[in-house]
């Protein structure tokens, strides 16, 4: 809190009506980033790293169907929600940053940038912000940084994305982050990170995050973040092999619940509804090894496999339950 007393302090000497301009609940992220469409999905996204803490809770905001924004320096986190609305009423990102910026007086210590869902990109880094600061737009995206270590942290962020086309967004965007840091990043260090990838078209309010990730405050946020969207990925596996099973497609279902499974190997979860799948396939002689083997480790799964049948999540004989029941 100190340096936030400071840093507001010296904002006021020299912006003058600085109360009119900073607050205490606007945070300091300084911070890089990147805005960015896919252009064969649609798909939006926004990714963060900064030495603040829940930069996830500050920097990035989007919609589906809609446009994402990074705001950042001296951050005025309205400007996610009103750049949002401006591009729903079909403004485009320059416009609705135009609108915004103009409404400022804070705007010298601001820096934001917006992509919309047609892949328009524009971005604004303040006069004052501190340097290293700069942005780079790029088609589909923009990149961003202050308070950088060195002056390359925007170049290697975007030649990262450029530089790996076709792979997935989420992919892109994080690969993006990490070449930034490897360039130096925050000049103060790391401590937490944000990705969020929405649908290219409108989504329904609760299913219209395609990833949404956050590492609050970590030594490490980016080899963190890497971390959880391997494990999302590896659980987007899980849900197709479900979806898989409820369709009946058993075939489909083992070749995702495998593929998470290779995954995370030590994820026990992904070992026993695998094994639940088999056993309820008629492949009790392949389910029944993996469950003991799982139980051994934690007898809680032994109870849950004993509770499955009364609402048909194992549908076996009476003689294969005890099989799949006994150690």
């Amino acid at each position: 809190m100190r340096y936030l007393f400071l840093s507001y302090c010296v904002c006021a000497i020299s912006f003058g009506k600085a109360q009119q301009v900073f607050n205490k609940q606007q945070p300091l992220v300084h911070t890089f980033s990147i805005v960015a469409k896919d252009g064969t999905t649609g798909e939006l996204a926004v990714a963060v790293q900064s030495h603040w803490f829940s930069v996830g809770t500050s920097v990035p905001w989007a919609e589906a169907g809609v446009g994402a924004i990074a705001t950042q320096s001296f951050t005025d986190k309205s400007y996610g929600p009103k750049a949002l609305a401006l591009l729903k009423q079909g403004f485009t990102a320059q416009q609705a940053l135009d609108s915004l910026t103009k409404a400022d007086a804070g705007r010298d210590v601001r820096q934001v940038a917006i992509v919309d869902n047609k892949g328009n990109v524009a971005a604004h880094t303040g006069a004052k912000c501190i340097q290293y600061a700069k942005h780079i737009l790029g088609t589909n995206f923009s990149v961003q940084s202050n308070m950088m270590l060195g002056s390359t942290v925007c170049e290697n962020m975007a030649s990262a994305f450029e530089k790996s086309a076709g792979k997935p967004l989420a992919e892109r965007v994080l690969l993006a982050l990490e070449a930034a840091q490897k360039a130096g990043g925050d000049i103060r260090g790391m401590q937490s990170a944000a990705m969020i990838v929405v649908p290219g078209k409108t989504m329904e309010t609760w299913n219209n995050r395609t990833v949404d990730l956050r590492v609050d405050d970590n030594p490490k946020p980016l080899v963190e973040l890497r971390r959880l969207y391997n494990t999302h990925l590896a659980y987007e596996h899980m849900n197709n092999g479900d979806l898989a099973v409820e369709q009946n497609d058993m075939a489909k279902a083992m070749a995702e619940y495998n593929a998470a499974m290779k995954m995370f190997p030590a994820n026990l979860e992904m070992q026993y509804w695998t094994a639940i799948t088999l056993a309820n396939n008629k492949q009790v002689t392949k389910a029944t090894p993996m469950l003991k083997a799982i139980y051994l480790k934690n007898k809680n799964w032994l109870e849950l496999t004993k509770r499955l049948p009364a609402v048909s999540l194992l549908t076996v004989s009476d003689a294969d339950l005890k099989k799949l029941t006994s150690l």
